[in-house]
């Protein structure tokens, strides 16, 4: 995980922004961002349900004093400003810093019957799936978990992530509020320019159910093998796999992602990753080039390598649009046209 969280877009004219140079927050000091004008802040969840509104003049504030229950969230959440009856620009996230729970973890056997593998069994003290009677007696030996306290908060503007390939635009929103640290991570690489000239390098049209599976791309080495030079925790993410769903591939071991990211591309195929793999963003642009990438000819069906590589000619990040509060994004996921079921 990259540590600097140095600016990753110019100075813009944005009603609510961080403080330059102040992205942290200590558990009890202030919270601050600042309001080119005075304005409503709206503080949203991650579906755009209000929790908490106030009144923000313009210049410096503190979050945390005008929204008292933004200290108790128990994920990321959205300050949306609103300004004159209309939300304006993107939101600021601000994300608790909390400690991530104990993973845990078990080897099994993939259906092949002999291929070993590191299978993610729970998270503190559970079980990411309780009704396995296996999973039930390895938790009979784990260590209790102790609580972590919480170190404080980040704040920073809801950014968008856009490849630009040959196949055409895809963009992606970040889910903060499933896995803060792998959303932070790949806005970053893509605004330093990591992913230019990166290709689609993997595609798997069919997976174990017949459906389509997955495009995998972020590899700058285009072999499957590199990555940014260093390894991110994998997060307990909530988001399911399914149609549009950015996540992000790895070795055995779970705390091995760096760059390589892939799209889910049917729910039948990909849901048996949720809780093994992070999923950390959705697709709200670029169908037909997730599509067209799926459907590219394949020139070793070992290794999923495509005959003409779909290339991401340039990434970057964006500010993302602004939400509405009481439905939260205004773009949703995009969806597997019927068609291509």
């Amino acid at each position: 995980m990259t540590g600097a969280f140095l600016p990753l877009v110019a100075a813009l004219a944005l009603q609510l922004e961080p403080v330059p140079g102040a992205p942290f927050a200590s558990p009890t000091g202030p919270i601050r961002a600042r309001a080119a004008t005075g304005c409503e802040l709206v503080m949203m969840d991650a579906v755009g349900t209000v929790l908490a509104r106030a009144e923000a003049p313009a210049g410096e504030v503190d979050l945390a004093k005008l929204l008292p229950a933004i200290r108790q969230a128990p994920r990321a959440v959205r300050v949306q400003a609103v300004v004159a009856g209309q939300p304006k620009d993107a939101p600021l996230v601000v994300v608790p810093l909390d400690g991530r729970p104990t993973i845990r973890t078990m080897q099994d056997t993939r259906p092949d019957g002999k291929t070993k593998f590191t299978r993610v069994i729970g998270w503190g003290d559970r079980l990411i799936d309780p009704s396995n009677a296996a999973h039930q007696e390895a938790q009979r030996s784990w260590a209790k978990e102790d609580p972590a306290p919480r170190s404080g908060f980040r704040v920073e503007l809801d950014m968008d992530v856009v490849f630009e390939t040959t196949a055409g635009r895809m963009r992606f929103a970040m889910r903060p509020d499933c896995a803060p640290n792998t959303a932070r991570n790949f806005v970053e690489l893509a605004a330093r320019g990591f992913y230019d000239g990166t290709i689609i390098h993997r595609v798997v049209p069919k997976g174990r159910a017949g459906k389509p599976f997955v495009i995998q791309g972020g590899d700058p080495t285009a072999t499957g093998d590199g990555g940014p030079g260093y390894d991110i925790a994998l997060e307990p993410s909530a988001l399911q796999h399914d149609f549009g769903v950015i996540s992000m591939a790895r070795n055995d071991w779970p705390d091995s992602a760096g760059s390589q990211w892939f799209v889910a591309l049917t729910r039948e195929e990909t849901a048996r990753l949720d809780g093994q793999y992070c999923a950390y963003g959705e697709a709200v642009e670029g169908t037909e080039a997730i599509l067209a990438a799926e459907r590219g000819e394949i020139a070793d069906t070992e290794t999923g390598r495509p005959k003409l590589p779909v290339t991401v000619t340039r990434a970057f990040a964006q500010p993302a649009k602004a939400w509405v509060p009481g439905s939260g994004r205004a773009e949703p996921r995009i969806v597997r046209p019927e068609a291509a079921k």
